[in-house]
Parts: C-alpha cells; structure tokens; sequence
C-alpha cells in the first residue's frame, strides 16, 4: 500500500514536471517571434502598396522588381538597391510610366512605378536621397541660351501664356492649356517621355519657363505651339518638382 502511494506520487510530480515544461515551450516561440513581426506590421501602416518580390533585376541603375500584392501584379523601379524574390517590400506612390520601354533590359512593360525607394523588411531602401542615378539627365529647368530671342513670339489663339498658366494654374489644373513659345530645353527618352522647357519672355524668374513631357521631339531654339493637360504641383521623386507641368502634349514645330 505504502509502495502504491509512493508511486503514484511520483507519478503525480512527473505529470506536474512535463505540464510545466510543455507550457515554457509553448511561450518561447512567440516570444521570440514578435521581433520578426514587427517589420510587417510597420509595413502594413506605411503608403502605398505592399507584397511579395516575385522578380527583379538591375538596369541603368535602377532596380526592377514585381511585386505580388495579393490581389494583382506590379512593377516598381528605384535607384539601385539590395532585394531578393520573397522579400517583404512597401511600394510607395511615384510616378506610373504607361507602355514603358526599357532599352538596357530591352523589355517593355505595361505600366511601371518609379518611386524615390522601396521598403524592404520595413527598413528604406534607395540610393542617394534626392539624386538621380549616375548619368541621368537632368530635366529640370535652366535659363536659356544666350542666343535664343524670345522676343516677338505670340501668344496661341485661345491659349495662354507661360505667366498667364503660373498665375491661373488653379482654375486651369486638369484643363487644357495651348501656349506657343520657343524650346530652351530638350531631353529625350526620360523615363519614356520626351521632356521639353518652354519660354516665350513672359514672367519673372520662377514663372518663366514651362515644363512639358510629349512623345514629340523638338529642337533647341524651335518655335513650337503645346497643348496639353495641366498638372499643378507634382512630384515625381528625386528633387522633380513643378508647379505646373503640361503632360502627354502634343507639338507642333512652327
């Protein structure tokens, strides 16, 4: 009798020792599986949309990567940086390019964001902040030559002039402007568009000069007439910001 009671006490002590180790197996997992998570959940509060690398590649610079959002499939490119397929990574809002062609990958995609950086595992990831890859061209604006003459240059029957889009470019956001004037600025095949800066004398410094994308090319020293949407105030990333720009215009060399 003593010898059962002995027994089944030691029975007893050996269950209560194996519950209480099962119960600290149980918790360390999760403990240490909270670090992990907390990316994702940073993740998931940030801008634009996020998912799962499924391809990338470099090119010019840049990084490509499509990512699995779930529900659909899109490209992201940013200046060069470290990802891998199955990384995590945040796409934030940047500048979606329709029917881009890539010539470096030789490759065309139905639509591409080009953002300022990803996140990857909830940590940023991009080149220099502000700057544009090595060798990119600069789109933004600059004087004129010396030698272009903007005088006697007529404002567009119906249109506007380059001071008249700064100074009304609130009512005149997503309306068609037509403005004639000289190009002081080409750069082609930026980012899949044509990038041209349009002067005609009026305005002041910081209201002179028209920035306008097109799939037409120019010259320098062209008379031109624009017309095109509006876009007031955007920011493509990298320091590319306008307070008016004319997208997807049409030129005409005059």
């Amino acid at each position: 009798m003593k010898k059962t009671r002995i027994l089944l006490l030691s029975f007893a002590v050996t269950a209560l020792l194996v519950a209480g180790c099962k119960n600290q197996n149980s918790e360390t997992p999760a403990a240490s599986q909270q670090p992990a998570a907390a990316p994702q959940a940073e993740a998931k509060q940030a801008a634009g949309q996020s998912g799962t690398v499924v391809e990338t590649m470099n090119a010019a610079g840049y990084t490509y990567v499509q990512v699995d959002t779930g529900s659909a499939k899109i490209w992201a490119a940013a200046p060069e940086f470290a990802v891998k397929v199955g990384d995590a990574v945040v796409v934030p809002d940047g500048m979606p390019m329709e029917n881009y062609h890539s010539k470096t990958l030789n490759r065309d995609f139905d639509l591409v964001y080009f953002v300022d950086g990803v996140l990857v595992g909830g940590a940023a990831q991009a080149g220099a902040e502000g700057a544009m890859p090595a060798g990119h061209p600069d789109v933004r604006s600059q004087a004129p030559a010396a030698d272009i003459d903007l005088s006697g240059i007529t404002k567009a029957a119906g249109g506007q002039t380059v001071a008249e889009v700064y100074a009304a470019k609130a009512d005149l956001a997503g309306k068609t402007v037509n403005v004639r004037g000289k190009v002081v600025k080409f750069s082609p095949q930026i980012m899949g568009k044509n990038w041209i800066h349009l002067q005609d004398g009026s305005g002041a410094e910081g209201t002179n000069d028209l920035t306008i994308t097109t799939a037409e090319t120019a010259a320098v020293g062209d008379t031109v007439l624009i017309s095109g949407a509006l876009a007031v105030d955007k920011d493509f990333g990298y320091g590319y910001q306008y307070a008016v720009i004319v997208e997807d215009a049409k030129v005409t060399v005059e």
